[in-house]
């Protein structure tokens, strides 16, 4: 499975989700793929799409919303793997992670990260998530469906093929403005439920 084909599943399971998205081509292929109010890009913040999400499903937690996604790679989580610890200390019962394990740095000609040796899933486990895996499309979907149904912390660990997606555009929008747009998705999702 590429990763754009599990960004594409994972567009089609969030819409009505807050997504928290690592930077890089898994930014870049998300917007390609769907770009929503409901997607929060995180630019030039590689390491921080678990702890933003893990911050955003304790903000959340008495709120209708019924889950937090982040979507992370490999050698994003590597560059903070203690928010698998804090997740698993802090237990937020909306937060899911989905990690998208290539084995690789894409952004730098694929050198290879320490997930070619290091199963980050058997970490998840140890520091207290439930751990789902998916190697195809299919499973990716019903790996979401099924943790939707599961108090988190949640990973779905999947393995995907190295490589970008070709011609998908830089995105170049500032944070400021993707921030701003989320935080009025967000507000008006709380707006919305609140009335019905």
């Amino acid at each position: 499975m590429r990763r754009i084909q599990a960004l594409e599943v994972l567009a089609a399971h969030t819409e009505r989700l807050p997504v928290v998205v690592t930077c890089a081509a898994s930014s870049r292929e998300l917007a390609a793929v769907a770009d929503r109010p409901n997607h929060l890009y995180l630019l030039d913040s590689m390491g921080l799409a678990g702890s933003v999400a893990t911050g955003l499903a304790l903000a959340l937690a008495g709120s209708p919303v019924p889950r937090v996604v982040a979507i992370e790679g490999d050698g994003s989580l590597l560059m903070n793997p203690n928010v698998l610890a804090t997740g698993g200390f802090l237990a937020p019962r909306k937060l899911l992670m989905v990690l998208l394990d290539n084995g690789v740095y894409g952004a730098t000609a694929n050198l290879p990260t320490h997930a070619t040796r290091v199963d980050l899933g058997r970490l998840a486990d140890a520091a207290g998530w439930r751990v789902l895996r998916a190697e195809d499309p299919d499973r990716l979907g019903d790996g979401l469906a099924e943790a939707m149904l599961l108090d988190g912390p949640v990973l779905l660990h999947a393995r995907i093929e190295v490589g970008n997606a070709p011609d998908v555009p830089k995105l170049l929008e500032d944070p400021v403005v993707i921030a701003r747009r989320f935080q009025g998705w967000l507000a008006g999702r709380h707006e919305g439920r609140s009335r019905s």
